[in-house]
């Protein structure tokens, strides 16, 4: 290694640990183990452009590893980016640029949220598949638009985690070959060394997923790991682990090696010994010496020519090719879906009874002729979900202009991966699964929300409907979790017409993710409009007269339900409104004035059904309305009869609401 660049490897050393210093909290050791690595990627083959964070085709850098985050601000300010010094003298502090974690839509050049160890690993392999895919679509002879690599800075943790492992099986298999991760073995967790839970071979594992897997004995040799990355860039017919040999806190006289660097701050008195082993100035923090700014000035601007000269080649681009460039710019920027329910009378017979499931299935195929970048897939499960793109064959490593998505039975992966697709931009994707499973994917679904992206997760097969199954397939508390995560709306359509309404929002949402929650049996209301779903709660049973008794509120098959009960209470001299709420979510953005309207305050009388838990629902029945719900697991038998054994068929409800209202 060069001397000028041993002291930038320094500088961003002791800029991370100035940072937990200062904050008096967070992690210095892997930023004191992986800065040579990090640099030297970033310094000679990492892509991207500080002036324009968003360029398309710069190449991605996941730090999978987010505890480790003061590495990327320190990297992130070098290399020219909106982070100041003053921002690393504010990490971890209220408002800050420099979260205690990365996180998207914060700090200029951060690809995606990360800290929940293996989410930032499986979000890369769906950065690599968007690459990928849209490379086979755009790049044409001569004018390669869509070429940028995927990189990962992952730890011990992150391969320990059970998504990587999904994630990784299911890229080796699609042989991503511009996926390169970078392993930061250096042996540590908090609970001491990594022997302690993780003795596998790491190695041998990757090779049996499928990737090339190269090995570096010192991670802070600079030609060893330049090396490494150059042959890993080499061989594009398989994804690349870097399994680097490095030591936590490197540096410091007294820690390095150990937990206790782990996630602390050296301490004064160690971080004065530790700046003293590299001859750093002991008084002063937060230092970037002259020559070390003037040294990145010159790389910085050597990274801009790039993106100038791919912005010149996408001008010839779009004369050469203007169908192709248009369409590129229509996959970039995303357009709104302007379609209504009318327009899905072709393939949908509104008079008829159908599984939302299947109306599901048939209206994402419709809206796969207006918006060709719709990509996703299910975890195994086509053939329930209904969401296989009629006409597109499935992505594969021969086939890469697939838009079907074998999943594989890994949902968590699922969940990770397409918010990987998202970030990547580009592509408008969706995932779907039974709704029991929502359980699997929770925590990729919650960073979606986090991160506001427009990921669509279909969830079918939603209640003890389910039938013979059982409980263990039986969704009872997956309502109440995927309402509980703020920024998700969750759509539990009643019928055909309702399922294109929230298919509608969902694509013409582009700040945050949606579900889809779809049945298994057929559902019918007669006579419901289904156009005033947009508002995420509308009247589909009107009262007689203005006193009237009850306002029933509904959602997906348990809507028919209470209009079944309504007729019979009308027969009893019991005056109802039937309220089918598709989206809680929705509902809760309209102005009080439409609220009132739907849920007069004067009724005092608020029922709500839906076959799940009541959690969330007492915020409209109120402290003494009346839920109708189910707060156990299922059982095992024919769909009808569970409805029936759990009070979810007319006579018992009508009789449920005559006992409240009386």
């Amino acid at each position: 290694m060069k001397y000028i660049d041993e002291r930038v490897v320094e500088t961003i050393r002791f800029l991370a640990v100035d940072a937990v210093e200062k904050a008096n909290s967070g992690h210095p050791g892997l930023p004191m183990g992986a800065a040579a690595m990090t640099y030297v990627l970033w310094k000679d083959f990492l892509k991207g452009s500080a002036t324009d964070p968003k360029w398309f085709d710069r190449d991605r850098f996941v730090l999978s590893a987010g505890h480790g985050s003061a590495l990327l601000y320190t990297l992130l300010h070098l290399f020219g980016y909106d982070v100041t010094l003053e921002d690393l003298k504010q990490f971890r502090q209220l408002g800050s640029k420099t979260p205690g974690h990365p996180e998207f839509l914060v700090t200029p050049g951060v690809e995606t949220t990360t800290g929940p160890l293996g989410q930032g690993f499986a979000n890369a392999v769906g950065m690599a598949i968007a690459e990928r895919r849209m490379a086979e679509e755009f790049n044409m002879s001569d004018y390669c638009m869509v070429d940028h690599y995927t990189y990962v800075l992952c730890g011990d943790g992150d391969l320990m985690e059970g998504v990587s492992a999904e994630a990784a099986s299911l890229a080796g298999h699609l042989k991503l070959g511009k996926l390169i991760v970078l392993y930061d073995s250096n042996r540590i967790t908090i609970d001491g060394n990594t022997d302690l839970a993780f003795t596998e071979n790491v190695g041998r594992r990757f090779d049996a997923y499928g990737w090339e897997v190269i090995k570096v004995d010192n991670g802070n040799d600079y030609d060893q790991v330049y090396d490494a990355i150059k042959a890993a860039r080499v061989d594009t017919s398989k994804p690349t682990l870097i399994i680097s040999q490095t030591t936590i806190g490197y540096g410091s006289p007294n820690k390095a090696g150990k937990s206790s660097v782990h996630g602390s701050p050296l301490g004064k008195e160690e971080l004065m010994l530790t700046k003293r082993a590299f001859n750093w100035d002991e008084e002063e923090t937060f230092v970037i010496p002259d020559e070390v700014s003037a040294y990145m000035g010159e790389i910085i601007d050597k990274r801009e020519i790039e993106r100038f000269m791919w912005e010149e080649r996408l001008e010839e681009y779009m004369v050469n090719f203007p169908d192709k460039g248009d369409l590129l710019k229509r996959w970039l920027d995303f357009e709104t879906v302007e379609l209504s329910i009318e327009d899905f009378s072709d393939v949908i017979d509104f008079n008829k009874a159908d599984a939302t499931r299947s109306s599901g299935g048939k209206i994402m195929n419709k809206l796969y002729q207006h918006v060709p970048n719709f990509m996703g897939g299910s975890a195994d499960l086509n053939a329930s979900t209904k969401t296989y793109l009629e006409g597109s064959p499935y992505f594969q490593f021969d086939n890469l202009k697939g838009n079907n998505i074998a999943f594989g039975i890994r949902e968590h992966a699922m969940g990770a991966i397409l918010n990987g697709m998202a970030l990547h931009g580009g592509l408008r994707v969706f995932g779907s699964t039974f709704l029991v499973f929502a359980d699997y994917m929770k925590p990729a679904i919650r960073l979606a929300a986090l991160m506001e992206l427009p990921v669509v997760f279909i969830f079918t097969h939603d209640s003890v409907g389910v039938g013979e199954d059982g409980p263990t397939h039986q969704p009872i508390e997956q309502l109440a979790m995927l309402r509980g995560i703020p920024n998700l709306n969750v759509y539990r359509p009643a019928d055909s017409k309702e399922t294109v309404v929230a298919w509608i929002e969902a694509m013409n949402r582009f700040d945050g993710p949606s579900a889809l929650v779809l049945s298994r049996q057929n559902l019918f209301v007669p006579g419901m409009t289904g156009e005033e779903a947009h508002n995420g709660a509308y009247i589909v049973g009107k009262e007689r007269n203005d006193d009237f008794d009850a306002v029933v509120i509904a959602t997906g098959s348990e809507v028919s339900l209470a209009m079944q009960a309504k007729d019979i209470l009308e027969t009893e001299g019991i005056d109802i409104r039937v309220v089918s709420m598709p989206c809680q979510e929705r509902f809760e953005q309209m102005s009080a004035e439409y609220k009132d309207s739907i849920l007069p305050s004067r009724i005092s009388h608020v029922v709500t059904v839906e076959a799940g838990r009541d959690m969330g629902w007492y915020r409209y029945a109120g402290r003494y309305g009346l839920t109708v719900s189910i707060n156990r697991f299922g059982e095992s038998g024919p769909g009808d009869l569970i409805m029936s054994h759990f009070g979810f068929e007319p006579r018992a409800l009508a009789d449920k609401i005559k006992d409240f209202v009386r």
